[in-house]
């Protein structure tokens, strides 16, 4: 259920907003049509994988062929059920997805483990399965999630939408008529027929005629992950499956084209404001389609040196704090089943020797037992990046981790700064941006620290998605709310959504031993809030192990003023002037002045379909808010919070 509760980003989702577009248009520049024409393979001259089984014991391990084998095996009772309209129609009556996602996920990953299997085998024990499996894809009448069609419930036939999960669809089946194709025309040539058939009108068709028109591809502002999931899966499908060569080259160039605009909408630093664990859905995505467009365009000029690609890439080892634990502001997991592989395969295409060893450590230090590796594994999404990993299976096994996590970051189109202390131990996150950004919390300024990985002062994350989370009520959940971040809370009020609710002013500075991050975070307020300035300034000394919080500001009203800490650690209150956060033998301490501040901690509500997830999210630790209440607020003040550790 972890990776269901992954999904989904609805239409509803800011698909803009989150850096100045800049029309680079690097993909396009680099292979125009033109080139793109000349440079691609003939459908039937590309080979991207092994056919045969001996191709495939030339390329894996065994063992590992024997993993997917078993696996096929263990769906030999398998039936590829049908989706009924009364499941269609769950999120559109209760906002459920649940229901629907574990059919429509499992019947593809399915029938990945089953076509693997019967490529590596050979003996035709799975073909019949898998033909049932293609038919009953085929049969459905969206290939999206209902989420993604806003409030109609069920799809309009004769208006195919193209979402993430029908641009998955088609790269299965594409996968699918690769694989078994001959097989599938010993049966009955009517069978790759309604593949392609069915792929035409769903995805290949919309996606010529009337792309334009869907939000993620959008040219103005900047767009999510969604364009680059889409995008790659897309050029699959018609790599796979378009025979027309000029129109099959026409979907390659317009598929790189549209990746230009999640490109363009990036800053000069590749920071990614969804988080880590989209960036998997996101800059991993680019490196999908890239990847698949050099294999079958050899000779293309290839971009894997430019300056944004490169800090794309980088930052997901930028954005790591220790383990599995990677920064999580917005939307963003704090935790992220990272794929080793993916990361090792990029690192080696572009020569970022720390990408390379950052997958290597991931793969074989975050999970020892390598055939339980979550890159082995079929995933929920993303199938061709699937098959590209196993094929570098043997290689990532012999390969030794060196990787070193880096001491300091800035990434300044996002804002987004990460210390870690002189020995390594702690590790300092915090951020300023804006309350527009993809996936948006309202968070500005917002800060989270780590001690020898473990989560100490935290950012809660999300919630499961469901209705209500991306539409006007998104904002009633307390997840999303800055007054359960790291925060100030002014005359009883929070931060609001809106691009003009920013961080200003903002200044990093490293000093080497010491590290400070300044903003205004006042404009981040509404003006019911009363804020005039709020500089808020984050000093870390890396050998003292101290972080200092020093806030300035000056109010137009003094009702009331708040300031939080969020932390799924144990809390103590018994000593007068410091609130000792403790993870077993790892403590934590905020230092403040008893004669300013009263301080209690309270626990957010778990109750519900959108808060299900915190109840597991922090390994079963329940998230807690604690709340320092100014004794005498005034309308000019200074004060200040000591962080130290034991």
């Amino acid at each position: 259920m972890k990776y269901l509760n992954f999904l989904f980003v609805l239409m509803f989702c800011n698909f803009g907003l989150r850096a100045q577009v800049t029309d680079r248009n690097i993909l396009a520049a680099a292979t125009p049509l033109s080139a793109v024409e000349t440079s691609l393979l003939k459908k039937e001259a590309w080979k991207p994988y092994p056919l045969k089984p001996a191709e495939w014991a030339a390329k894996l391990p065994q063992k590992l062929i024997d993993m997917h084998i078993k696996e096929a095996e263990a769906l030999a009772d398998y039936q590829f059920p049908n989706l009924p309209a009364t499941i269609m129609l769950d999120f559109a009556r209760s906002g459920d997805r649940l229901r629907h996602s574990g059919i429509h996920f499992v019947k593809r990953v399915n029938l990945i483990k089953l076509l693997l299997a019967e490529s590596m085998e050979g003996k035709g024990r799975f073909v019949e399965q898998i033909m049932n499996g293609v038919w009953s894809i085929c049969e459905e009448s969206y290939w999206g999630v209902p989420a993604h069609i806003r409030n109609t419930g069920l799809p309009d036939v004769e208006n195919p939408y193209v979402d993430l999960f029908a641009a998955e669809t088609s790269a299965c089946l594409g996968l699918a008529d690769y694989f078994l194709g001959a097989e599938f025309d010993k049966i009955n040539p009517l069978i790759r027929k309604r593949i392609y058939a069915e792929t035409n009108e769903r995805i290949f068709i919309p996606m010529l005629t009337k792309s334009a028109g869907y939000g993620y591809m959008n040219r103005k502002v900047s767009v999510n992950n969604w364009n680059p999931w889409i995008m790659s899966n897309y050029m699959t499908a018609a790599l796979f499956l378009e025979k027309d060569e000029k129109r099959r080259a026409k979907m390659v160039f317009e598929s790189l084209y549209g990746m230009d605009a999640y490109l363009n909408g990036l800053g000069d630093d590749g920071g990614c404001d969804e988080g880590p664990s989209y960036w998997f859905a996101a800059g991993a995505c680019v490196f999908d389609g890239l990847d698949m467009f050099y294999s079958a365009a050899p000779n293309a000029i290839k971009v894997y040196d430019h300056p944004l690609i490169q800090k794309m890439a980088s930052y997901v080892y930028k954005t790591h704090i220790a383990g599995n634990y990677f920064t999580n502001f917005a939307d963003a997991d704090p935790t992220v089943e990272a794929d080793g592989v993916v990361l090792y395969r990029f690192g080696k295409a572009i020569k970022d020797p720390v990408l390379k060893d950052f997958g290597t450590y991931v793969f074989k230090e975050l999970y020892e037992n390598d055939y339980a590796n979550p890159a082995v594994k079929v995933p929920n999404f993303h199938q061709m990046r699937k098959v590209q990993n196993i094929l570098s299976f043997g290689e990532i096994s012999n390969e030794k981790s060196v990787y070193q996590p880096l001491s300091d970051v800035w990434i300044s189109d996002i804002q987004l700064m990460l210390s870690r202390s002189n020995d390594k131990k702690i590790v300092l996150a915090a951020h300023g941006g804006h309350n527009a950004e993809s996936h948006n919390h309202n968070d500005v300024g917002d800060f989270i620290i780590y001690k020898d990985g473990k989560p100490l002062l935290i950012d809660a994350g999300r919630g499961n998605y469901t209705a209500r989370t991306f539409s006007p009520e998104r904002y009633n959940l307390w997840f999303t709310q800055s007054e359960y971040h790291n925060l100030p809370i002014v005359n009883g009020i929070g931060q609001k959504v809106g691009r003009k609710f920013e961080a200003t002013e903002v200044n990093y500075e490293n000093m080497g031993n010491t590290i400070r991050l300044k903003m205004d975070i006042g404009k981040s307020y509404p003006e019911e809030a009363k804020v005039g300035k709020w500089n808020r300034e984050m000093v870390f000394n890396k050998d003292k192990q101290e972080m200092f919080l020093n806030e300035d500001y000056n109010l137009g009203a003094n009702s009331a003023l708040q300031q939080v800490f969020m932390t799924v650690a144990n809390v103590d209150f018994s000593i007068a002037g410091k609130v000792v956060i403790n993870d077993a033998d790892t403590k934590l301490n905020i230092n403040y002045d008893p004669k300013i501040w009263s301080v209690k901690a309270e626990f957010p509500s778990t109750e519900g379909m959108e808060y299900e997830s915190f109840k597991t999210k922090w390994k079963g630790k329940q998230v807690q808010r604690i709340v320092f209440t100014h004794k005498s607020p005034k309308l000019k003040g200074k004060h200040s919070f000591k962080v130290s550790f034991e």
